[in-house]
């Protein structure tokens, strides 16, 4: 029941940046958010070069990414943190809520730390200080990823009706992330223009 969402920025190198930089957000992964892959498998894709168009919008979620996760100590949570968060080993960050969740399924607590930000830490955009910590926002849509299985009806000679599988329904879905970065030059895109 965990969703990783990476996210790899290109940086400015004359604005003293690095290539790049990694974000890491790990969610709760709710049941019917996604299709199953075994439910995918069966169904043949008709037009594989097709460039699709997502059916449904799901809309805006805000998160409030309140929790840094221990990218060494994260295996436990899932095997694939490792993996897909590598090039964020210190951008990894959960919500408070997702993490009472997962220990109350065992997960150790010494995996997170909860970000303690009082109230006055400015947002980076009207922040005017580079090196001091402020909260980033980021913005993240995936565009079309599988979330229903269609189902079509069919009927048999004698008039009765039943219904079988018949395609895949994609959905697009937009997330802003907040979270908490110890300078403002971890988050220059989030900059008031």
């Amino acid at each position: 029941d965990v969703k990783i969402i990476r996210s790899l920025i290109l940086g400015e190198l004359e604005r003293g940046q690095k290539q790049f930089q990694g974000l890491c957000f790990i969610t709760r992964l709710h049941k019917n958010e996604i299709i199953p892959s075994e439910s995918m498998a069966k169904l043949r894709q008709k037009n594989p070069r097709t460039v699709r168009v997502a059916e449904e919008q799901r809309g805006l979620e805000h998160l409030y990414m309140d929790v840094a996760v221990n990218y060494s100590r994260a295996h436990p949570l899932s095997v694939h943190i490792n993996n897909v968060c590598a090039e964020a080993m210190d951008a990894v960050y959960a919500r408070e809520s997702d993490v009472k969740h997962w220990m109350e399924k065992g997960i150790e607590a010494s995996i997170f730390e909860t970000m303690p930000v009082s109230e006055d830490v400015p947002r980076c955009r009207v922040s005017p200080d580079r090196w001091k910590g402020c909260i980033c926002r980021y913005e993240l849509c995936i565009e079309w990823y599988p979330c229903f299985l269609k189902y079509c009806r069919t009927k048999d000679p004698a008039g009765k009706t039943s219904s079988y599988k018949c395609g895949i329904k994609s959905c697009q879905k937009c997330s802003q992330f907040d979270f908490y970065v110890p300078q403002k030059q971890l988050c220059l895109w989030d900059e008031d223009i």
